[in-house]
């Protein structure tokens, strides 16, 4: 019988990546989505029996954040992630054999705005704000279940650089258009991860039996914003970027429809469980990582 992975909210850019990859060593892939063609999360019978079995389930579920933070729009964020991990782990609990490992996606924004340390998984000061309570209800969702057969991890990830999608678009414009320079004052820190890192902590973490709870997802070198739109201007042969200060960011997110903390918070998160545990980095530097996305998307000039 075909080996089978659960993903969960699979329909997005990093759960189209993880299908493809997984498809690729052998997989069955199911993905529990609202979109067609896939499995209905109001499907409860179907969600439990394709978790039957099944190797994993990662949920990445979840309203995207890059929205105005108007009252609908929390609710729906909130909703989003601690509902569909309800649904999952009550499947889980109704499984006769369920996955040995559920992957939650968490958020490294649960951390503090940062500019004078780093936040391990065990001295990181958890912040304050919308974006920190949705992420701590997340995780709540997610080991308030108890698991007799099933090892829970919550990936706290940071930023996810990758080809077709996330954040590069928006930050390659900006390039093109001559306007990467600094954003704010350039000092805050940017924590990020290769998408095909991410996917290597996920083969990762199933591999390694022993490991459960919380771990940072980021790469081992966060940077500055100013580090970050340099190097970008860099591998794209653009000399010239203006900077964006606060108020016109604040101002552009009105019109662009979301929240200048996405840019401006300072996000300064160390991979320090997986480090110890002995992963091992494919893009270990920002340099290394936009010179591979760049490349493969023909976006160097």
């Amino acid at each position: 019988m075909k080996k089978k992975i659960v993903i969960a909210g699979g329909t997005g850019f990093i759960g189209q990546y993880f299908e493809e990859k997984f498809t690729n060593l052998g997989y069955e892939v199911i993905i529990i989505s609202r979109q067609p063609h896939h499995l209905f999360w109001t499907d409860s019978v179907g969600i439990v029996d394709s978790l039957e079995g099944a190797e994993m389930l990662i949920n990445l579920a979840g309203k995207s954040v890059n929205c105005r933070y108007n009252e609908k729009n929390k609710k729906e964020i909130l909703d989003s992630r601690t509902g569909t991990t309800e649904i999952l782990g009550n499947a889980l609990l109704a499984c006769k054999n369920p996955p040995p490992l559920w992957i939650n996606s968490s958020s490294a924004t649960i951390y503090r705005h940062a500019e004078d340390r780093p936040m391990t998984e065990a001295s990181g000061d958890i912040g304050t704000g919308f974006s920190v309570e949705v992420a701590q209800a997340w995780e709540k969702s997610l080991f308030d279940f108890q698991l007799s057969q099933t090892r829970k991890v919550a990936l706290r990830i940071a930023i996810v650089l990758g080809e077709d999608g996330g954040v590069m678009e928006p930050y390659l414009n900006l390039v093109r258009f001559g306007l990467g320079g600094v954003q704010g004052t350039g000092n805050q820190m940017f924590s990020w991860i290769h998408i095909e890192d991410v996917f290597r902590i996920i083969l990762f973490l199933q591999s390694n039996e022993q490991l459960n709870g919380i771990f940072n997802c980021s790469a081992p070198q966060p940077i500055t914003n100013r580090v970050f739109m340099t190097q970008l201007r860099k591998t794209m042969n653009r000399k010239i970027g203006l900077p964006s200060p606060k108020w016109m960011l604040e101002m552009g997110a009105i019109f662009m429809n979301t929240e200048t903390e996405l840019i401006l918070k300072s996000r300064w998160v160390i991979p320090d469980r997986l480090e110890k545990e002995g992963f091992q980095f494919t893009f270990g530097t920002i340099g290394e990582a936009l010179q591979q996305i760049l490349k493969s998307s023909n976006k160097i000039q």
